[in-house]
């Protein structure tokens, strides 16, 4: 059942949502060759908690820790530990936040020091993804009117759409109803209404679509070993555009 939101709920999500962006810039002040993912985790957990609220990964589902670090054919989902990430990496952070009980949720794929122009073109092509599907999240049109969105965006730049992975409501839960494909028919799919909270989230690789999962059950891969992007953030359907509730 997809929940609608009031104003009041929305206003809190957008506290936790803003954890989550300042959190991000607080990552990005260390985010360089050298550092461990789990460093980046330490980063993450202790500034989540500085602003009073939960770092929401956290033993989600047995997830071990507060925030997913995949770097280069990591899709999504990748477990920090010891790995040290060198200069040319590409890693994606997905993280969320629990504020007085309502979430935020958002991830972004970062160049660790210099990358090649194909890694950032797929980077920034990730993104534009989002805000191509953003265009469609008003009253009127229809859920899968963003996935096509997405899905033509990346396409048409010669790249593919993870489909076993998808966006989600989010609300007092992480995952909520409807699920959001990064592809589909337009003109499907539940009618957006005001007062929904959304969090869309192209996943996009560089070369097929296929992937499979590593033996730690959570680290989810591109089965030919090509890049992967990730670009999310958590959205409230309004009266008119959409407002970005983790910037």
């Amino acid at each position: 059942m997809i929940t609608i939101k009031s104003h009041r709920e929305i206003e809190l999500m957008r506290m936790a949502g803003k954890i989550v962006s300042d959190t991000f810039k607080e990552i990005a002040k260390y985010l360089k060759p050298g550092i461990t993912t789990n460093e980046i985790n330490e980063i993450a957990d202790q500034y989540i908690r500085s602003q009073g609220a939960i770092p929401s990964f956290l033993n989600y589902e047995g997830y071990p820790k507060s925030v997913c670090v995949s770097v280069n054919d990591e899709v999504v989902h990748g477990i920090p530990g010891s790995r040290i990430l060198r200069d040319g990496d590409i890693v994606s952070l997905d993280m969320g936040t629990i504020y007085k009980g309502y979430q935020g949720d958002s991830a972004k794929t970062f160049a660790v020091g210099q990358i090649s122009p194909e890694a950032q073109k797929l980077i920034d092509v990730t993104r534009q993804c989002f805000y191509e599907g953003i265009k469609f999240a008003k009253p009127g049109y229809r859920l899968h009117d963003i996935s096509y969105a997405i899905q033509k965006y990346a396409e048409d730049h010669g790249y593919s759409v993870v489909r076993e992975l998808t966006g989600h409501g989010i609300g007092t839960e992480m995952h909520e109803d409807p699920s959001i494909p990064n592809y589909g028919k337009p003109g499907t799919g539940v009618r957006l209404q005001k007062g929904m909270t959304l969090a869309i989230e192209p996943m996009i690789v560089m070369g097929r679509r296929n992937i499979r999962v590593l033996d730690d059950d959570w680290t989810v891969v591109t089965e030919d070993g090509s890049l992967a992007a990730h670009y999310e953030h958590t959205i409230a359907i309004t009266d008119t555009e959409p407002q970005i509730l983790t910037l």
